[in-house]
């Protein structure tokens, strides 16, 4: 592997660090510890910047390039944004009803709601569906509305990769 540039950030398959890296876990580290790399990334990812400073995050993040693509907002060297959970708003789910229609099979009708007898098939249950047309609903308290306000996971599908930031190697010259 040729030398790093210091602060160059690769993405490795195996679970450890190697020698000269850190990982991209956002952790504190002190100035006097790594002041060549306190010297290219100064605070831009946190710290204090007089006896610390912060490596990027990238541990269970997406990441994206600094500056604005088409439609889409500006972003600066740094920047976090998303949502890990979003909880969703009746007005976002598409209209659609969860009405069950069951069949009393030991009399042949149908049923407001559930009994010993009733099921979701013919009186001889030989088919899970009935070829009577359906006219009587289940019990409103039979079936509840889902979800009770709680988030679902907005997170991209991912795989598991290690992101570490190089400690040592070849100071980058600047323009």
């Amino acid at each position: 592997m040729a030398d790093p540039y210091m602060g160059e950030i690769r993405i490795f398959g195996f679970p450890f660090v190697p020698v000269g890296w850190a990982a991209c876990n956002g952790a504190t580290i002190p100035l006097r510890q790594q002041t060549t790399l306190f010297a290219l990334i100064g605070t831009t990812f946190g710290g204090n910047g007089s006896s610390t400073f912060q490596l990027p995050n990238l541990a269970a993040r997406g990441f994206c390039g600094a500056g604005q693509g088409s439609g889409l907002q500006q972003h600066q060297l740094g920047d976090t944004f998303g949502e890990t959970s979003v909880t969703l708003e009746v007005a976002q789910i598409a209209a659609h009803s969860h009405q069950v229609f069951a069949y009393e099979g030991g009399t042949a009708t149908h049923t407001s709601g559930p009994t010993p007898t009733s099921a979701l098939s013919t009186s001889d249950l030989t088919s899970i569906y009935t070829a009577a047309t359906a006219d009587q609903t289940f019990s409103p308290t039979a079936i509840t509305q889902a979800g009770n306000g709680q988030a679902h996971e907005n997170r991209q599908p991912g795989l598991p990769l290690l992101f570490c930031i190089a400690t040592t190697g070849v100071f980058p010259d600047f323009p």
